[in-house]
C-alpha cells in the first residue's frame, strides 16, 4: 500500500485543484500543472500525480484517479465522488482543503499538548532518580559519619526522603510506562482499547466525542452540499465519526428519520448535540439555511476541541509542576533538617 499524504497535503492538494478548475482548467490540464510544479510533500503527492494522470487521461475520473494513486484517505475519495456525481465538484474540493486543514490543526494542538506532559514527566523521573543515586547518599554518609549510625540517631527520618523519592519515582515510571503502551496501541491500529480506557475520564471522553461529532457535522454538511438526501447523507457520514459511542447515537439518530423524522428532529430528540446547538439545526432545517448551520456547528465543534485540550493541558501543567515542586522540595528539606539541627546544637 502506497504512504498515504498527511493532512496538509490533501488539504493543498484540495484548494489547488478547486481553484484552478475555478478558472476554468480541466483536470487533466490541473494536474500536469501540479506535477510539474514544485511540491515538498516528499515525493509522495509527486508519483500520485503520475498514476493519476494515466487515469485521468484513459477517462477516468478525479475520484477514480484519486483511488488509483493510494494516497489519498477514504474520506476524501467518497467526497469528491459525490462533488462529480452532483456537479458541484469545486465547492466539495474547497470543503475538503478546510476540512483537512481544521484537521492538521486539532492534530498540532493534540500533539503539542502531550509533549509537554511527556517531557515533564521525563524530566521529574531523572530528577527522582539523581537524588535517589546522588543527592540521597551523600547526605546520608555526611550524616552517618557524623552520628555513627543514621537509623538509630534522630536523624532517622532521612529514611522518609528515600521512601518518599521511590514511591513517586515507581508510579511516575508506570504512568510514562502506561503512555507509552497506549501511543504504540494507538499507532498500531487498536484505537479501540485506547479509547474505552480514556472515555473512563471525563475530561477526555468530551474531547473524543467532539472530535467525533466534528468530524460527522463536517461530512454531513459536505454531503448535503453535494445534494444527497438527509437520511443517505447521515447513513454515509455515520463511519466518518470514528468513535464508537457517537456511532451508537447517530445510528439511533437514523433509525428515527427511517419512521419519518428530519435530521434536525431526530438530532434533537436523541440529544445529539447540546441543546444551543440542537436548536440552531432546528431553527436552520426551518429556515431552509441547514446546510449554513452545519457549517457554523462545524466551526464551534473545532472550537470546542480546542477548548477541551487547552482545558485539559491547563489541568495537567500545574499538577506536574506541583509534583515537581513538592518531590524536590520534601526530598531536600527531610535532609537539610537535620543539617539545621546540628547547626543550632553547635551554635
Amino acid at each position: 500500500m502506497s504512504k498515504q499524504l498527511d493532512h496538509m497535503g490533501v488539504s493543498a492538494f484540495c484548494e489547488s485543484m478547486a481553484m484552478m478548475i475555478r478558472s476554468g482548467i480541466q483536470v487533466d490540464e490541473a494536474m500536469d500543472l501540479l506535477q510539474h510544479g514544485k511540491t515538498k510533500t516528499g515525493g509522495i503527492l509527486e508519483s500520485g500525480l503520475s498514476v493519476m494522470k494515466e487515469h485521468v487521461d484513459a477517462g477516468e475520473g478525479l475520484a477514480a484517479a484519486m483511488k488509483q494513486s493510494g494516497i489519498f484517505p477514504d474520506y476524501a475519495l467518497q467526497m469528491v465522488e459525490a462533488g462529480e456525481t452532483s456537479g458541484k465538484l469545486e465547492g466539495i474540493l474547497f470543503r475538503l482543503a478546510r476540512y483537512y486543514a481544521d484537521q492538521k490543526t486539532i492534530s498540532e494542538k493534540i500533539k503539542n499538548a502531550l509533549t509537554y506532559p511527556a517531557v515533564m514527566i521525563a524530566l521529574i523521573i531523572m530528577l527522582l532518580a539523581v537524588m535517589i543515586k546522588m543527592v540521597l547518599p551523600s547526605f546520608t554518609s555526611v550524616y552517618e559519619r557524623l552520628t555513627g549510625s543514621l537509623a538509630a540517631s534522630s536523624y532517622a527520618y532521612v529514611r522518609w526522603a528515600y521512601v518518599f523519592c521511590w514511591i513517586a519515582l515507581i508510579v511516575l515510571i508506570v504512568i510514562a510506562a502506561i503512555l507509552l503502551i497506549g501511543y504504540r496501541m494507538w499507532k498500531s491500529g487498536n484505537r479501540a482499547s485506547v479509547e474505552s480506557f480514556l472515555c473512563k475520564f471525563p475530561a477526555c471522553a468530551s474531547i473524543l466525542e467532539d472530535m467525533a461529532m466534528f468530524r460527522f457535522t463536517s461530512a454531513l454538511a459536505t454531503f448535503i452540499a453535494s445534494g444527497d438526501m438527509q437520511d443517505e447523507a447521515v447513513e454515509k457520514s455515520i463511519p466518518m465519526a470514528d468513535y464508537g459511542p457517537v456511532e451508537e447515537k447517530l445510528k439511533r439518530v437514523s433509525a428515527e428519520m427511517l419512521e419519518g423524522h428530519s435530521i434536525a428532529q431526530a438530532a434533537y430528540d436523541e440529544e445529539l448535540f447540546e441543546p444551543t446547538y440542537g436548536r440552531m439545526l432546528l431553527a436552520g432545517e426551518r429556515s431552509g439555511n441547514l446546510e449554513e448551520v452545519l457549517e457554523r456547528l462545524t466551526g464551534l465543534l473545532e472550537d470546542n476541541c480546542s477548548d477541551g485540550v487547552d482545558r485539559v493541558v491547563g489541568f495537567v501543567d500545574p499538577l506536574l509542576s506541583g509534583i515537581l515542586m513538592v518531590t524536590v522540595g520534601l526530598s531536600l528539606l527531610s535532609v537539610m533538617l537535620p543539617l539545621i539541627g546540628m547547626m543550632n546544637s553547635v551554635g
